[in-house]
């Protein structure tokens, strides 16, 4: 490996192009000086692996991505059309219009701008807006890629090869299109609150990730991935502010969600963690139902996710202060043991799983007790559910 010294003094006396020069920078820097160099050299649509002011952090790797981000926001943007048309067919009263801005960012397009703009949101709207980012293949494979193209100005390869995210159909094309636009008029805004998101959690994870995350492994009876779990961190998520995709594990949530601030926010970034690793209650729950001739309770595994990370994190919100922004806050309040938190209750509530909750606290709270065996605990949530 050629000494850093070596490439300062090379940049100096070599005629060597800019993408060249970029190239091998990103081929040479150490990972500790990573992501304070690519801001250097990076071209400024660009947005690295988001380090702290507490250094590197365990468990987690958080990003905020040019090309995810505008794919998300493209995809919301295409919603709140159609769900703009869908009201105005059934005759109730919208603010009328196409969006030409985020909500509340004041931004105005020109002509030129805004026709690109609403043709990118029609073909949005045409082949996205009305799938599942959580389950939808198409999705989930274009999200991946659009990650891990992250340090590239273009996704077609029209002006370097090795930037080809082999993207399908039109939307490469597409996204190139839009993206000076957003570049323009939303993208610094948007990472910059992505960074202030990431800035305001890295306390606790700094100081409990590695203690929650074995606390959950074995719980769930396995191991924690040793590679940190990338967290794409984006203005806009799906409906319910963050979600996970497997193989590879990732995990995307929105910084703008209201629902993901505060200590919330760490109990979010576990819970959707945990369903990398939740394997083995889904297939005791599957094995159980198996042996009793039973239907597997709908969604039961991932109710039973979400309220054993907050009850896991009872403690770190009673004991650590939250953090705002770098600075302290008076400690978050901890649930009541055996009460449903505010915004347990609501997610139960809106997916329709109030029933779970006494199940998990009489058959699965014994568990996490240490009372009773994981095995005795899933019996009983079954023949109870």
């Amino acid at each position: 490996m050629i000494p850093l010294r070596n490439l300062r003094e090379a940049q100096l006396e070599l005629t060597f192009s800019f993408d060249l020069m970029r190239h091998a920078f990103l081929r040479w820097l150490l990972p500790s000086c990573f992501g304070t160099l690519v801001c250097m050299f990076a071209i400024p649509c660009q947005a690295q692996q988001v380090d702290s002011m507490y250094g590197p952090l365990p468990v987690f790797e958080f990003h905020s991505g040019f090309w995810v981000n505008l794919h998300h926001f493209l995809y919301h943007e295409a919603r709140v059309r159609m769900g703009a048309k869908d009201a105005r067919n059934s005759s109730t009263k919208t603010s009328g219009g196409s969006l030409k801005a985020a909500p509340g960012s004041g931004v105005t397009l020109t002509p030129a701008e805004q026709k690109t703009w609403d043709d990118a949101i029609a073909y949005y709207a045409a082949n996205y807006a009305g799938k599942d980012l959580l389950i939808n293949i198409d999705l989930i494979l274009l999200k991946n890629q659009l990650e891990d193209f992250e340090d590239c100005d273009e996704v077609t390869g029209r002006k370097r090869s090795r930037c080809d995210a082999g993207l399908p159909g039109k939307i490469g094309p597409i996204l190139d299109s839009v993206a000076p636009i957003y570049r323009a008029h939303w993208w610094s805004d948007q990472d910059r609150a992505n960074r202030r998101w990431v800035l305001r959690v890295a306390p606790l994870v700094r100081e409990q990730g590695v203690g929650l995350s074995e606390r959950l492994a074995d719980i769930y009876q396995t191991r924690w991935p040793k590679e940190k779990i990338r967290v794409d961190v984006c203005a806009f998520a799906n409906s319910a502010g963050a979600y996970t995709t497997l193989d590879p594990l990732r995990v995307t949530i929105a910084s703008s969600d209201s629902r993901n601030q505060g200590p919330q926010a760490l109990e979010v970034l576990f819970h959707e963690a945990s369903h990398g690793i939740a394997t083995p209650v889904e297939d005791a729950i599957s094995r159980e139902c198996k042996q009793r001739s039973k239907p597997i309770p709908r969604d039961l595994w991932h109710a039973l996710i979400i309220y054993t990370t907050g009850e896991v994190l009872r403690p770190v919100f009673k004991d650590s202060p939250a953090q705002n922004g770098g600075g302290d806050v008076p400690p978050a309040q901890a649930p009541q043991p055996n009460v449903v938190p505010d915004a347990l209750k609501d997610i139960l509530t809106q997916r329709g799983w109030e029933q779970y909750h006494l199940l998990l606290v009489l058959y699965w709270q014994p568990y996490l007790d240490g009372s009773v065996s994981f095995d005795d605990a899933i019996a009983h949530l079954v023949s109870a559910a």
